[in-house]
């Protein structure tokens, strides 16, 4: 049943609420379905191609999406058997290529989509990566998002010259410090007005209005001035991934969109809301994406048998390899408990996974790392069943948005573009849009006063270069 969509105190009708749409994309072989890039017709394969981005890109605008949201690891898959050769052999996000390369290609054939890049703030300097994103903002006119996160795999840590993996509370600690140098070189280092553009009088940029940052702390030293001049954005739209309490407020603190995951949202939402409210901001301004999976066809046998192809396809080992279960969990019966299989195979016990269900079953294992396909934001049916199902999550639920999950490529995108976003139009969920991604998630080019980023406007004023 459709949600009512108007407000009865006052009787004037409520203009529905936009769907956030976004494409979940990695760069590789294989990103969270696992096992399906062996789908007849599935061009995963093709991700070293730009003409597969470019196709897909084109699809997307075509079909109304927001953006792509590209995730991205530094590492490999490596807990599950203690190496990374069922990763391997799975294309399990390895190989896999830099999310930020193939947006510029994308941003050439399409006028609205946006770009949404996964980058860790815990590996590599804040400076150089500072122009990378003005340079893809310039490019894409302003239509880039930055979705922060601060790794996880022990293996990338390894990758970067650490024993091990940074503990976490230290990671947040360094994306803070990080994030304080970006909106420095982002917001701070070149005045409104710096880029005057004189040919008669020969100046480009006025040094007046160009400044250092000198910025020195814990982790990083950096002298400045950012080496681009102001983007369409400034600072590129803010996102980020949570699902702890520590994440939460810094998601408050900074994110303009956050993504989280179905069962977390009851608690997400409030955590973060309080943390902006803390922070100064309108705790209505974070706006809130979750990842959802959507498989449609023209009838419901259609539905019926793309959801059992996909079934049959699916990878159980792929999904404890993503998962990062260190047990192989397929060699044991399913009444064998946790705490029993690792004690077989030699593992301590205080793991992740003994520690959090060490007397639960292999079985119950198993059958939770399989969520996908019983998760709240799941929907399997007819165009006009996932229609209302999709506004019962903006209305109901509250999210403001969802990261479809690519069961297939091109057929997700193609699917959802050709039977469900008509509907969607035609309801007032996806308005037609375009200018900076920013705008079109907030209605402004740059960020409020009242972000923390916004502090940094002005404070070096007087400071040479």
């Amino acid at each position: 049943m459709r949600s009512a969509i108007t407000a009865p105190t006052i009787g004037v009708p409520v203009a529905p609420k936009p769907l956030i749409l976004n494409l979940f994309e990695m760069n590789c072989v294989g990103h969270i379905t696992h096992g399906l890039w062996r789908l007849p017709g599935n061009n995963r394969h093709r991700y070293t191609d730009v003409a597969y981005w470019t196709e897909l890109a084109r699809r997307a605008e075509e079909g109304g999406f927001t953006a792509i949201f590209l995730a991205d690891v530094v590492g490999a898959y490596d807990v599950y058997g203690g190496s990374a050769e069922t990763a391997l052999r799975e294309g399990l996000q390895i190989p896999n290529n830099d999310p930020m390369m193939v947006v510029p290609a994308m941003a050439a054939v399409t006028e609205r989509l946006g770009f949404g890049i996964t980058f860790s703030t815990s590996y590599e300097p804040p400076f150089s990566f500072a122009r990378r994103m003005s340079t893809l903002d310039h490019l894409t006119g302003g239509r880039v998002g930055w979705n922060i996160v601060t790794s996880y795999l022990p293996n990338a840590a390894r990758n970067f010259g650490l024993a091990e993996e940074i503990e976490h509370d230290q990671r947040y600690e360094i994306a803070d410090e990080y994030l304080e140098v970006l909106y420095k070189l982002w917001e701070g280092s070149w005045d409104d007005g710096a880029v005057v553009r004189d040919a008669e009088n020969s100046i480009y940029a006025d040094p007046s209005k160009v400044h250092r940052i000198d910025h020195a702390g814990p982790n990083f030293s950096v002298a400045g001035p950012h080496l681009s001049e102001p983007s369409p954005q400034r600072t590129p739209t803010l996102i980020l991934a949570t699902a702890s309490p520590a994440g939460a407020i810094r998601a408050g603190q900074n994110a303009e969109v956050v993504f989280t995951h179905g069962p977390l949202l009851e608690r997400t939402v409030p955590a973060v809301r309080a943390a902006a409210e803390e922070a100064g901001r309108d705790p209505s301004d974070p706006k809130f994406v979750v990842q959802a999976a959507v498989i449609t066809g023209r009838t419901q046998a259609e539905v019926d048998a793309k959801l059992a192809q996909y079934q049959e396809h699916r990878s159980t080992e792929g999904m404890l390899v993503h998962q990062s279960v260190p047990i192989r969990a397929l060699d044991h019966p399913r009444e064998r408990t946790i705490a029993e299989a690792l004690e077989i195979e030699g593992l301590p016990a205080d793991t992740p996974v003994g520690r959090k269900g060490g007397a639960s079953t292999i079985g119950e294992l198993l059958d939770a790392v399989d969520e996908a396909w019983q998760d709240r934001f799941f929907v399997a049916g007819t165009p006009e069943v996932v229609a209302d199902a999709i506004e019962h999550w903006l209305d109901v639920d509250g999210i403001d948005g969802i990261n479809l999950r690519q069961y297939h490529s091109y057929d997700t995108v193609t699917d959802f573009a050709e039977l469900i976003s008509p509907i969607l139009r035609e309801r007032g969920r996806l308005p037609e849009q375009g200018g900076t991604l920013r705008s079109q998630l907030t209605g402004t080019d740059t960020l409020p006063v009242a972000h923390p980023a916004a502090r940094y406007r002005g404070a070096f004023s007087g400071v040479g270069v």
